[in-house]
């Protein structure tokens, strides 16, 4: 069944896309991985080609098109071959940039959003502490007000894009300790550029997966920066995060919904030319039934994507239940599938040329960012009027 967001011009859309990445991606992209970083060049191809963020508008050079072109990209990066360029595109198309969009001011947002559509600039999002992950009301990072500026210091880790980014958008607390609500009402949103000083890029991070991804520890030492930095209003910022976070929950979703499906693909092909002891790997009874188990798997998840695809774009204004459904069962079962395509590839799917061991480690984050899944389900309980 076709999803009703699709038509024309969004097929048209993703067969360019596909072409691009057969072109500029496709052949690099496991070498990017071996160098542990995706160059500018793709991002600047990309942003060129109009694939970096097509729903911004258009007097900030976007295309102004619906969040069904975001899914688009999202869907097509994932079956790039390059993880690292695939998860940085997605979190600074539609996690970090919205941010500016949404409760930017008209300066900002001609400040940094025609960067984000050529590829200029690379956007992050830092939330993540040592101490606070999930738990994003507990983020220690300050911003002490000085006159014209805010004086930032702290510690934020696993921020994807973190080496490459431009700009980031960082949670910080402004409010001191005390305050009334000080978890949820102290906290704002800054926008950092790069090169500023006491902006200090510590280290990238070396990861079980997602190695073309430039995963960042950073510091940020009497890093001063222009109150005309804030994004919206001073203690909005728990606000702002959590209202972005069903756009963030779904695109992984989509993200995750995307690697099952292909990581199907692939192995149905390999294991249909593959043979032991005379015929095809797919034709034994154990291999037909794990295929056709995933497949069930896979095609009602494409179900319950799409929908909530249709939902999100025809402005549905609280899907927070269904995009924590849809968060913690699609990168649960994008794990499920990896593991069964790996023993189904054999001994070549735990060699790292192959692209399903790639994948194996790749998906193993996903149940971890964006918030875990314990959480996830932790918020569905709440909705349904479980306290936990």
């Amino acid at each position: 069944m076709t999803p009703k967001y699709l038509d024309a011009e969004h097929n048209a859309f993703r067969e360019a896309l596909r072409t691009h990445i057969e072109r500029h991606v496709k052949p690099d992209a496991l070498k990017w991985e071996d160098a542990r970083r995706i160059p500018r060049q793709a991002w600047l191809e990309l942003g060129k080609s109009g694939f970096l963020s097509p729903w911004i508008d258009s007097q900030y050079g976007g295309s102004g098109v619906d969040f069904g072109y975001s899914a688009i990209v999202r869907e097509e990066m994932v079956r790039s071959g390059s993880a690292g360029l695939s998860e940085g595109v997605a979190v600074h198309a539609d996690i970090a940039a919205p941010y500016i969009d949404r409760i930017g001011t008209p300066e900002q947002k001609a400040r940094w959003l025609p960067g984000c559509v050529s590829g200029k600039i690379i956007a992050a999002l830092g939330m993540s502490e040592p101490d606070a992950g999930s738990d994003v009301a507990g983020i220690r990072t300050t911003a002490v007000r000085d006159g014209d500026n805010y004086i930032i210091n702290g510690q934020k880790i696993f921020i994807t894009n973190g080496i490459n980014c431009d700009v980031i958008i960082l949670a910080v607390r402004t409010t001191a300790a005390g305050k009334t609500d000080v978890r949820h009402g102290g906290v704002s949103l800054i926008v950092v550029e790069a090169g500023t000083p006491g902006f200090i890029k510590h280290r990238q991070l070396d990861k079980m997966g997602l190695h073309g991804q430039d995963t960042a520890e950073l510091f940020f030492e009497d890093c001063r920066v222009p109150v005309s930095n804030l994004l919206g209003v001073e203690g909005g910022g728990f606000k702002y995060l959590m209202q972005n976070l069903q756009r963030e929950r779904l695109i992984v979703a989509v993200g995750c919904q995307a690697y099952s499906e292909w990581m199907l693909d692939k192995t149905v092909e390999y294991t249909k030319g593959r043979k032991a002891f005379g015929k095809p790997i797919a034709s034994f009874q154990n291999s037909a039934f794990k295929i056709a188990e995933m497949a069930t798997e896979v095609k009602i998840g494409r179900a319950f994507i799409d929908g909530l695809i249709d939902d999100f774009i025809e402005g549905k204004r609280d899907l927070t239940t269904e995009v924590s459904m849809a968060k913690w069962w699609t990168s649960d079962k994008a794990n499920r599938i990896a593991y069964e395509c790996v023993q189904l590839h054999g001994g070549y799917g735990y060699m790292r040329e192959f692209e399903i061991c790639r994948d194996y480690t790749d998906v193993r984050a996903m149940p971890i960012y964006a918030g875990a899944n314990e959480i996830m389900k932790q918020i569905i309980a709440r909705r349904m009027g479980i306290e936990v």
